[in-house]
């Protein structure tokens, strides 16, 4: 980090971390329970870390002036990526842990911190946001530079946007092992740890607005189109959604303001819409951009990706009430997210479809490299998940599929074969020029992490398909006199073999995310010499 700034913006990120010191020093000195002070300490140890580490170097040369006009600035989507790698290692040995301890019940250690209910927001948070949250950054300076022909509006504000971010996380998870959550699907985190990230959201979308601002390409990509609108409304989700009052400012504990039904709306409009700005809408522009730089053809229909941008921006913001079928929300409210979610078929399968056929003419680069393949099943598994979506929407199916296993396998279904494929696809398609080569140092780990992921998918989504149809059917078996032909106890016991194939389902996307991790750092271990007419120059330059 330090080479690429300049003296100034050396000075500046000191001064900045020696006020997330003295936050945090703050924080630990005048805490009243154990996870505010942990918290204010992570704070203090990082603000020192990043002062020294920055002073340094702080009357070191500053960078070429050359570099930094003919060079596009690379180093925070170096670090994003291992930032992604990292968090999806605790967030899928944590997956993979609590798949386990629905087999294996009694091997949970008696300590508080390794309990289920503990566990569980590890998982879902370092995969949502440490895995998918980091790709997404970073995939977003990557794509952002190269579609605007433009250097990053300046070099400290994209370091300052992942550490941020990260040390958000951290202290998610941190606190959720010790008991500490606002127990709100996807927005389980304190409230201190809400507002620190809205102060870095507001700094990335100023970033992101700024580098376009200053493009030197007159046209905007839509993958920035999609970007953009997860930048901008997770902002507004997450603001709604996490309003709350501290018990005290010196205590982790809040109570949010919203109460009863409208509570239970507010949530699932944020939560259903994480889904779609976060893990949909980033990913699709992660999506139009290297699928088309990998198989070296253009999107099939540009226009079509535009009109599917709009469809899903509209559609997707009315459904999330389908969540609440049969229960005290409005029946009108409830007919209207329905409604909205078998609408959004169509914005969905346009995107998936304009995806799939922009492949076609290019199967024999399909067949023969592993990471196109990674973005091809991504794009199957997402026309897949969205046509599930909305068909689960559908009030009797989901008197059926709701608070059974099917929905397990449903999210599952996008987000191991949606967003970790799309995930890695972006991944061997960046690192390799991210260290100067042509291919991965090992080629052949990509095949066996590609086919591991598949496999692991679909053994995990197939075995939770049949776990939440065998639940909803015993759930509402009658016997002659009318009364229940099953007990709750007898569908658990039921669900062993499907729990069972679960965990090994898991264990091996795990194993095929452990395999790109070693990978990933044995190419970037062996970098070499960029070449910059590999890439496309920041300044006109003579033709040849």
């Amino acid at each position: 980090m330090p080479a690429s700034l300049t003296t100034l913006e050396r000075q500046i990120g000191i001064g900045l971390s020696a006020a997330l010191a003295l936050m945090g020093l703050a924080m630990a000195a005048l805490a009243q329970d154990s996870v505010m002070a942990l918290h204010g300490t992570m704070a203090l140890v990082l603000g020192l870390g990043l002062v020294f580490r920055l002073g340094g170097v702080l009357y070191d040369a500053d960078p070429a002036d050359r570099d930094r006009v003919l060079r596009y600035d690379d180093g925070p989507t170096r670090f994003g990526i291992w930032m992604t790698l990292a968090w999806a290692m605790v967030g899928m040995v944590a997956g993979v842990w609590v798949a386990a301890l629905l087999y294996w019940p009694e091997a949970t250690p008696l300590w508080g911190a390794t309990s289920f209910g503990r566990l569980r927001p590890v998982h879902t948070t370092g995969i949502i946001f440490g895995f998918g949250g980091n790709a997404l950054i970073a995939t977003s300076f990557w794509v952002l530079q190269r579609t605007s022909r433009a250097r990053l509006a300046d070099a400290l504000s994209p370091w300052v946007v992942l550490i941020g971010y990260n040390l958000f996380c951290a202290w998610a998870v941190t606190g959720y092992l010790m008991g500490a959550t606002q127990s709100k699907e996807y927005a389980e985190a304190e409230w201190y740890a809400d507002l620190w990230l809205v102060a870095v959201w507001v700094l990335y979308f100023t970033l992101y607005m700024r580098t376009l601002a200053r493009r030197a390409e007159p046209h905007i990509y839509v993958a920035n189109w999609y970007y953009l609108a997860f930048i901008l409304v997770v902002a507004m989700l997450h603001i709604v959604n996490n309003i709350a009052l501290p018990v005290s400012w010196a205590g982790s504990k809040s109570y949010t303001v919203w109460a009863g039904v409208q509570d239970a709306m507010i949530q699932w409009w944020y939560g259903h819409n994480a889904v779609a700005f976060f893990l949909t809408a980033g990913f699709l522009g992660m999506l139009y951009y290297f699928l088309p730089v990998r198989s070296g053809r253009p999107i099939w229909s540009y226009r079509l990706s535009i009109l599917s941008f709009w469809g899903i921006v509209f559609f997707y913001i009315w459904v999330g009430s389908h969540h609440l079928h049969y229960t005290a929300l409005p029946y009108w409210v409830q007919t209207l997210g329905m409604t909205f979610s078998v609408m959004l078929l169509v914005p969905s399968w346009a995107s998936a479809g304009n995806a799939i056929a922009t492949l076609n003419g290019a199967w024999g680069k399909v067949r023969d490299d592993a990471t196109l393949r990674f973005m091809f099943v991504a794009a199957v598994f997402y026309g897949l998940s969205t046509f599930e979506g909305s068909f689960l929407a559908i009030r009797p199916v989901n008197s059926l599929s709701h608070y059974t296993d099917w929905t397990v396998g449903h999210v599952h279904s996008g987000t191991l074969g949606w967003v970790a494929m799309i995930i890695f696809g972006a991944i061997y398609t960046l690192v390799p020029q991210l260290a100067g080569r042509e291919t991965m140092a090992w080629p052949r780990a990509v095949e066996w992490h590609f086919w591991l992921a598949v496999l692991g998918t679909l053994v995990y989504v197939i075995a939770m398909w049949n776990a939440g149809i065998t639940q909803g059917l015993m759930w509402r078996a009658y016997d002659a006199n009318g009364a229940l032909s099953y007990s709750f106890l007898q569908s658990v016991q039921t669900m062993a073999p499907y729990y069972l194939l679960r965990a090994i389902g898991g264990a091996m996307f795990l194993t095929g995310a452990v395999i790109c991790t070693l990978n990933c750092r044995a190419t970037l271990r062996a970098s070499y010499s960029r070449d910059l007419r590999n890439d496309r120059p920041l300044v006109a330059q003579a033709a040849e």
